[in-house]
């Protein structure tokens, strides 16, 4: 049994191969098919944030997978004094085959992981955010044809959503470059694991936007404030108030494409002018979540 926490819990032959069924997926979907290969399994969706593209496209790839997804609310007392994690854990694995879990703490997932008898994924937490990188990647691959060599770029914080990315361009061959205000650069910790996990990883970190996206093949950002950050809003907006990605950044990259993991703050990290523009791919990175999550569904439950 594989769990799917992070990244680096894939070897890149693993995500090559789970790119590969999402692919094949993708294309019978394209034509009406449904490759329903897991009928009756339940995948438990387990939320304790908000969510439109993570719920909706979990639940929609089990359901063409022949399956049912079972999405559990606050209602169920998921990590608070209700019961333990650890109870929890063990009970529900008991009814379902597989578990996402979108979680405020990291090791919240680790622990629901621990003691899980089924698969679990992390559908989001404050650390990682595993399933969009590899959504993202698979974009970017099926829209320039390959990855190795190539320049990923994200302007803005350094959150779970770029060190995922960070990890996943490393171990595909990718250099990413991270532009933010020192403050919200990479810590030596991370840097540091990344560099255990792929020796030749090329992650770099400045304070110039126009420096980090003239090479890049992909400009990445994020909300300035992500959830449970609120009381952060007013600093944060004046430390990146000069890494907005508008048309006159973008003009030093013409031919990269703009990404964001959405919901996006229109006229904070992005203007209508880019994120509705030519070079935006936002709504089929969404779409792709399905596609992705459907390829690592299957590969978590045995199709190879």
């Amino acid at each position: 049994m594989r769990n799917f926490l992070v990244v680096e819990d894939l070897t890149p032959q693993e995500i090559e191969g789970v790119f590969s069924i999402s692919q094949d997926l993708e294309t019978k979907y394209k034509d009406g098919v449904r490759d329903a290969l897991f009928p009756g399994r339940v995948l438990a969706l387990v939320f304790e944030k908000q969510s439109l593209r993570t719920r909706v496209s979990f639940q929609t790839a089990m359901v063409h997978l022949g399956g049912s997804g079972l999405f559990l609310g606050e209602d169920t007392g998921f990590a608070t004094t209700r019961e333990s994690i650890e109870d929890f854990s063990r009970v529900l694995s008991e009814y379902v085959d597989c578990i996402a879990c979108r979680s405020k703490s990291h090791s919240t997932i680790e622990q629901l992981a621990e003691h899980s008898s089924v698969p679990v994924i992390n559908a989001l937490s404050d650390f990682s955010h595993p399933c969009q990188a590899l959504a993202d990647l698979y974009t970017l691959r099926r829209h320039v044809g390959r990855l190795d060599g190539l320049t990923f770029a994200f302007v803005g914080d350094g959150n779970n959503v770029a060190r995922s990315l960070a990890v996943a361009c490393s171990l595909l061959g990718m250099r990413f470059i991270l532009a933010a205000p020192k403050q919200y650069h990479f810590d030596n910790s991370f840097k540091n694991r990344v560099a255990s996990l792929a020796p030749d990883a090329q992650i770099e970190q400045t304070e110039d936007p126009v420096a980090a996206v003239q090479d890049a093949v992909a400009v990445y950002t994020d909300v300035w404030v992500s959830m449970g950050q609120e009381e952060e809003r007013e600093k944060r907006e004046t430390a990146f108030q000069s890494y907005q990605i508008n048309s006159k950044l973008m003009v030093n990259c013409p031919n990269s494409v703009f990404m964001h993991c959405l919901p996006a703050h229109r006229g904070e990290e992005v203007t209508d002018e880019v994120i509705d523009g030519r070079q935006s791919v936002v709504v089929t990175q969404a779409a792709n979540r399905m596609h992705v999550q459907k390829g690592l569904l299957a590969w978590l439950l045995g199709h190879r």
